[in-house]
């Protein structure tokens, strides 16, 4: 994603351009969300996670293709993207309803953590490195990526998990399978509300789409600044992840969520505001390790309160919001940069967040209620 969102702003030096890139990502997500979190109801959840996987690496295989075309357009790279972005929406509910089956539940907890520590540990290398390559070559970065694409469906072939993935459904309609997630989330007001409050707050918050204009024409960093850039949240992530997995938060969990949003919002509105690298690094790590606090509460809240024959389509649903405030939220920070400039926008977008935790300490008092994550159980 350093990669594309550098060609793609090298290309057409406009900001709506990179909130485009994320749009493509969200259209096919929001298509096939629903689906995919059926499927991985009914089938085997490893297998839909290494098919997906082989589609992120023909992905990956049609980058470096582009990479060697050199096109002076970008709607070549935001086709790839829908591509990219279907093949990661089949794999999310897969993924993320797995995870249970892999450890014993009194572990959950701890699993969440670890898993969301490794996988920021790889972010923090991942975006450094894509600087670096991209600087010898953006054909590098794609051939590394289709090769990893590879190696992880590989792997993922000889994952060993406690039951089977595979369950039917019967005497559903297709339809009402497709909707049995939204039904079931609407109908609890904690996981609605610790869904809801990260999709607005990272729909208004998120300032990742905006950092090739910082790197470029703010901090004047170049595409090696601006792999740090995307690595400084995953350090403060990663720090406060391996910190959670081996101490779980243990009290007060819905107050500590809200409390970390808000320092999200806060932390957005200093990077906005910096023309300072050093200063812009830190406000990203803070802003990391807030959101790792949020996902960790969220991540196992859903994931406890859900019994297991729903997790693929409440996963799907969360995946959606998860997806909304990701892509939507980048093609808002392209609108908004365009409308009132890139500082105004990420600025009032940390403004909004904090707005966001207001109303969600108002809206659901049983999520700002939750003291122990250990104690809840899927609610009838």
């Amino acid at each position: 994603m350093v990669a594309v969102s550098w060609q793609i702003y090298a290309i057409t030096r406009s900001p709506l351009s990179l909130g485009y890139a994320g749009l493509f990502e969200f259209i096919p997500m929001v298509v096939c969300t629903l689906p995919s979190g059926d499927l991985a109801d009914r089938f085997d959840r490893r297998l839909i996670i290494v098919v997906s996987y082989v589609a992120q690496a023909l992905a990956a295989a049609l980058f470096l293709g582009l990479g060697f075309a050199g096109p002076s357009v970008a709607w070549p790279f935001y086709a790839v993207l829908a591509l990219f972005g279907t093949a990661r929406t089949f794999s999310g509910p897969a993924a993320n309803s797995l995870v249970p089956l892999l450890v014993p539940p009194d572990q959950f907890p701890q699993a969440i953590a670890w898993n969301s520590s490794a996988f920021q540990i790889a972010v923090i290398a991942g975006p450094a490195l894509g600087g670096l390559i991209y600087a010898l070559s953006p054909t590098a970065a794609y051939g590394l990526c289709l090769v990893l694409f590879a190696a992880v469906a590989i792997v993922m072939a000889t994952v060993q998990r406690r039951s089977p993935g595979h369950r039917a459904a019967a005497g559903m309609t297709a339809l009402a399978r497709l909707t049995a997630g939204i039904g079931y989330v609407s109908s609890r007001p904690m996981i609605l509300g610790a869904i809801s409050l990260d999709l607005f707050a990272v729909l208004l918050g998120g300032a990742t789409a905006m950092m090739p204009v910082y790197a470029r024409d703010i901090l004047h960093v170049g595409p090696t600044g601006l792999g740090v850039l995307r690595s400084a949240p995953a350090v403060g992530a990663a720090a406060i992840g391996l910190a959670l997995g081996r101490t779980p938060l243990s009290r007060r969990a819905g107050p500590t969520m809200f409390a970390c949003v808000t320092l999200f919002g806060l932390a957005t509105i200093v990077f906005g505001l910096s023309e300072n690298f050093p200063l812009s690094l830190a406000a990203l790590a803070v802003l990391g390790a807030s959101d790792m606090v949020s996902v960790y509460v969220r991540a196992t809240l859903i994931q406890l309160a859900t019994p297991d024959p729903m997790r693929g389509r409440v996963s799907a649903v969360n995946r959606l919001f998860i997806g909304t405030s990701n892509e939507l939220g980048a093609f808002e920070s392209g609108v908004t940069a365009a409308w009132f400039g890139t500082v105004p926008s990420v600025v009032i977008g940390g403004l909004g967040t904090l707005v966001v935790v207001a109303m969600g300490l108002w809206l659901f008092p049983s999520l700002r209620a939750i003291d122990q994550l250990s104690a809840i159980t899927p609610e009838p």
